[in-house]
């Protein structure tokens, strides 16, 4: 008699375990990819990681910004994580660009805000675009916005009028920033997420 109760308790105690895991499995797949992608990075909220640039194609005459310069990318204002979230990225001792992620009725927004040192607006500043797509948990895309193709117009960047950004969010991994373009243009920076590194001062304007 004993045996046969120990027997249905190991039975009961079995079941109870599998349906949370399914409580949890079913809680991930009604949540919108858009929610699920805030949500990985805000795991890294106050966090910084440094980074390296993958592809830079093709290779320009022009002198390279990036180049031997420290990148560091940091997690910083986390206030509604579950509707924005700001990472400046930091490019040696330039610190006037942040990315801001926002959650929209139908995806995800990503802009760029570029200050200058003394926190006034950049005249190139706060483009980007909106995703189209569901995307994933682990990877959303902004084509270009017509406010920003207005704006590139305007400031004779005809180039940047067909700019698709990218982010990738892989945990414990890889963070990854990515431009892309229809002529083979294509910029990729990632950060290793398994080694952060010390926070860095505030970006400029904040």
């Amino acid at each position: 008699m004993f045996k046969r109760k120990a027997i249905i308790a190991a039975m009961l105690a079995t079941l109870a375990i599998t349906l949370n895991g399914c409580d949890r499995n079913a809680e991930t797949t009604d949540r919108a990819p858009a929610d699920s992608f805030l949500a990985n990075i805000a795991e890294y909220c106050g966090k910084a990681y440094s980074g390296r640039v993958i592809v830079n194609e093709p290779s320009s005459s022009q002198p390279d910004p990036f180049a031997d310069k420290t990148l560091i990318m940091h997690v910083r204002d986390c206030d509604h994580p579950t509707r924005q979230l700001r990472i400046p990225f930091h490019v040696g001792d330039d610190r006037s660009r942040t990315w801001v992620l926002t959650r929209t009725d139908s995806g995800l927004q990503l802009k760029h805000d570029h200050r200058h040192e003394d926190g006034s607006e950049d005249k190139v500043t706060m483009y980007g675009g909106d995703t189209v797509d569901a995307g994933s948990a682990t990877r959303q895309e902004f084509p270009v916005d017509q406010e920003s193709i207005a704006m590139f117009q305007r400031e004779g960047l005809s180039a940047s009028t067909e700019n698709t950004w990218a982010m990738e969010i892989h945990p414990d991994k890889t963070f990854a920033y990515e431009l892309t373009r229809p002529n083979g243009r294509k910029f990729r920076v990632e950060f290793d997420l398994g080694k952060p590194v010390a926070t860095p001062p505030p970006p400029w304007g904040q």
